[in-house]
């Protein structure tokens, strides 16, 4: 089941609208207002930013998404006409998952992103929440190779994805279906620029691998060795 978001880490979206005001949004896969292209096509299509982006280092999204506690294979960016990314919403989610939020300066509208472990089938669609839900009967349909599924006041498209599942996550009387669907079409890994916006830089000297215990011993369970010497 997909978990709960830390509390501390992701920004209450009632919030957003005022920080955006005079914080403004990044343009890490922001998408122009240009309007809502036709609802066409297989949702959750993996896609760049187009052949002229230069690929994010790996080493340099590991680092970053490491120092948030982020898995780097778990953070993506999208896109959709009027939407940007609101900075202050990236963040862990879970144990580590990702979340941010796109915000409409124009409609203030607002959807959510969302990336965690696990998967989503026919059989426990029903039984996974919209989003942070809370009981509600949920409705799930296919759609392509990815879910649209409406509970309550909440409504998302679901991505499963090898071990992972990405969620565009928004109020029915925010986002349309055709917005969502179109988000979840243009999701992607970011590029370089996409990840400098999106994610801050790691702090100089940030450990990027699990640092090893001198106490643990290498038998046994692993509990750690609190043995007093012969010295005491």
């Amino acid at each position: 089941m997909i978990r709960a978001v830390r509390a501390v880490r992701v920004l209450p979206l009632l919030l957003l609208p005022l920080l955006l005001v005079s914080c403004g949004t990044e343009k890490a896969g922001a998408g122009a207002d240009t309007g809502s292209t036709a609802d066409t096509g297989t949702a959750g299509t993996d896609k760049g930013t187009g052949s002229s982006a230069d690929a994010a280092d790996p080493a340099e999204l590991a680092a970053r998404a490491g120092a948030l506690g982020i898995a780097p294979e778990f953070v993506y960016v999208t896109e959709a006409p009027g939407f940007a990314v609101a900075q202050q919403s990236v963040g862990v989610f879970g144990g580590d998952g990702f979340h941010a939020a796109y915000f409409s300066q124009k409609t203030h509208a607002q959807f959510e992103l969302f990336v965690d472990r696990g998967t989503l089938t026919a059989e426990n669609c029903p039984k996974t929440q919209v989003g942070q839900g809370s009981g509600e009967s949920v409705a799930c349909e296919r759609d392509g190779d990815a879910w649209y599924r409406k509970a309550g006041g909440r409504h998302e498209y679901a991505l499963p994805r090898d071990g992972h599942v990405i969620r565009l996550v928004g109020n029915t009387d925010g986002p349309t279906r055709a917005v969502l669907r179109e988000a979840a079409e243009a999701t992607h890994h970011p590029d370089a620029a996409e990840l400098t916006a999106l994610l801050p830089p790691a702090p100089e000297g940030a450990a990027t691998e699990p640092v090893e215990r001198g106490d643990l011993p290498p038998v046994g369970d692993g509990a750690p060795n609190n043995e007093v010497g012969a010295s005491g």
